[in-house]
């Protein structure tokens, strides 16, 4: 995710994550469908941020087979992974450490999570 890359808001979020979650180009009906009981929107509505999604180069539109059909340009380890650099960077001087231990000492994780945590790095240096 290069510097260049927007933001998603928590609305764009949730499309991008009905667009990344299927295999297949969706149409816009189809993430309406998917984005019932979470969002009441109308179709307009929906438009209006997929035309944002488009122009903030997070997804393409093909036109060609008659209905609009959307897929993702970034992927959603792309982006994950800048907004989690970003994050990082402007929250906690960009020490996993300090993110750690604000979170442990304001009782967010517990000992099971710390254990949890130690597994996953155990593992890793094992590779």
């Amino acid at each position: 995710m290069g510097n260049k890359l927007k933001k998603l808001g928590e609305a764009e979020l949730e499309i991008m994550q009905v667009v990344w979650d299927s295999e297949n180009p969706v149409t816009s009906n189809y993430i309406l469908k998917e984005l019932q009981g979470r969002r009441k929107w109308q179709l307009s509505t929906l438009m209006t941020s997929l035309a944002r999604l488009s122009d903030k180069g997070f997804i393409n539109c093909d036109r060609s087979t008659g209905s609009n059909l959307y897929t993702s340009v970034i992927s959603e380890n792309e982006y994950k992974a800048g907004a989690s650099k970003h994050f990082l960077e402007k929250l906690y001087n960009n020490s996993i450490q300090n993110m750690i231990a604000t979170l442990y000492n304001n009782r967010q994780i517990k000992n099971s999570d710390i254990e949890e945590l130690r597994d996953f790095l155990d593992g890793l240096e094992d590779e």
